[in-house]
């Protein structure tokens, strides 16, 4: 048994608990206050309302008892006027004999068993002949009958009489006041969990690199103090991304220039084969230089605009045509993803042209996930990578396979900006083995 609690109750509080923040908070509002309410219901019904009940029916049957001893006592009309009247005036009771009457076969169920129980007990001890009764036929009056000698002896009784009629507005108050209660919870609780949501959606929307300048902090103060330490930690990064901006603003231009000038020499040279090899280093080291500020830069500062997939993916199939591969483009006209602009392409574009440089047949198709967003799919026949070292091919400055790739253009980049850009718009990119017998490169955008 305290095996089964340990490994199996925790397991199924925890299925049927609710996530959420404000299911959770409002769970624990709400079921101590609904617990203490069916306690305290409880020991009201059990400890006071049952008991007086019990003692009023008790009183009730001790006095038809008396009347129907009376009566069989001496069962004359003269008797039977004496005990109506005295019935009438000393006990509330009004008393009616029904000559050549049976008691009925059927009686009607009423709402409140509790009642009906304790009417019946206290009957049954004071009682010997045959009874009936029904608490349900008059709003105002119990209906209790005794078969007797002649007939059937008939006494309407008060309701307060046979029981506490008070115990209705004490159950009315008691949800009136749960009623009351729960909603004030739901008032609070919803504004303080909606405070911690608005923080939530602002530190999304900063992740995905837009800005929220209307955000302000809101809710409790742990909540404030939260989001006071969110916005100076944006205001922190903001200012390292626009240094760091500035600085390889700077080391482009100081890189560049050195660099032209050596292209305008080798330019002017004349063509010799080592004026050729330097051409090609040099076209190679702008290249490098390209992919490693792109990497740095991550493209922090472009302004997030809504794009037609289609067209950017068709831009960036004719860089790999032009490489001398076929490319095949299945996308819908239609679909569209927020990105920034330039910085997807360039994404996409390392994408394409890795599996254009390393497989003859290459093709890209976009399409729209059941869950949300886009998925963008970049296949290729060629050699592959192994599953295992799917991961490896992420890192930065990580070729593989040196040996094979020394003479090719590339600092081992692509990827790493890619996967770099599409987790900056909160999606991601992954590898898998293609239908093609390739590579296959997926991009996952979020709607």
């Amino acid at each position: 048994m305290r095996l089964w609690s340990r490994l199996f109750l925790p397991r199924l509080l925890k299925r049927y608990m609710p996530t959420s923040l404000w299911g959770r908070s409002l769970l624990i509002i709400v079921l101590p206050v609904a617990i203490m309410q069916v306690a305290v219901t409880w020991a009201f019904f059990d400890a006071h309302w049952q008991t007086v009940t019990s003692n009023l029916a008790e009183g009730l049957a001790g006095d038809i008892s008396w009347i129907v001893d009376s009566y069989e006592s001496d069962p004359d009309p003269q008797t039977l006027v004496r005990l109506q009247d005295r019935a009438e005036r000393s006990l509330n009771l009004s008393v009616a004999l029904q000559p050549g009457r049976d008691l009925p076969r059927f009686k009607r169920a009423s709402l409140f068993g509790p009642v009906d129980w304790s009417i019946k007990r206290a009957l049954a001890n004071r009682i010997d002949e045959p009874f009936w009764f029904d608490t349900t036929r008059y709003p105002a009056y119990v209906d209790i009958r005794v078969q007797v000698k002649g007939g059937v002896l008939r006494i309407l009784a008060p309701r307060d009489r046979a029981f506490a009629t008070q115990g209705h507005i004490f159950i009315l108050w008691m949800t009136m006041a749960t009623v009351l209660f729960t909603a004030v919870a739901i008032l609070f609780i919803r504004n303080q969990v909606r405070a911690i949501e608005r923080l939530a959606d602002a530190a999304d929307a900063f992740g995905r690199g837009g800005d929220v300048p209307q955000f302000k902090p809101h809710g409790a103060r742990e909540v404030r103090k939260a989001a006071h330490a969110f916005i100076a930690m944006k205001e922190r990064i903001q200012r390292y991304i626009d240094q760091r901006t500035a600085l390889l603003a700077s080391v482009s231009h100081d890189l560049r220039t050195p660099l032209t000038r050596l292209k305008l020499e080798a330019a002017l040279a004349e063509p010799t084969p080592q004026v050729k090899a330097i051409k090609r280093d040099l076209a190679e080291m702008e290249h490098m230089i390209d992919e490693y500020l792109a990497f740095a830069r991550g493209e922090g500062g472009e302004a997030m605009e809504t794009v037609g997939l289609r067209r950017l993916i068709q831009e960036v199939s004719e860089g790999a045509v032009r490489a001398g591969a076929q490319v095949d483009l299945d996308a819908d006209g239609a679909l569209a993803a927020n990105v920034r602009p330039n910085a997807f392409k360039r994404a996409l574009s390392n994408l394409v042209m890795n599996a254009a440089a390393h497989g003859e047949h290459v093709a890209v198709h976009a399409r729209a996930r059941p869950a949300g967003g886009v998925e963008i799919l970049v296949d290729d026949d060629g050699p592959g990578i192994p599953p295992e070292r799917y991961e490896d091919a992420f890192k930065p400055f990580n070729r593989l396979d040196e040996a094979r790739n020394q003479n090719e253009k590339g600092v081992g980049l692509g990827l790493a900006i890619a996967r770099d850009v599409a987790r900056a718009l909160g999606g991601d990119v992954t590898l898998d083995k293609s239908p093609l017998g390739g590579l296959r490169a997926v991009v996952r955008l979020p709607g």
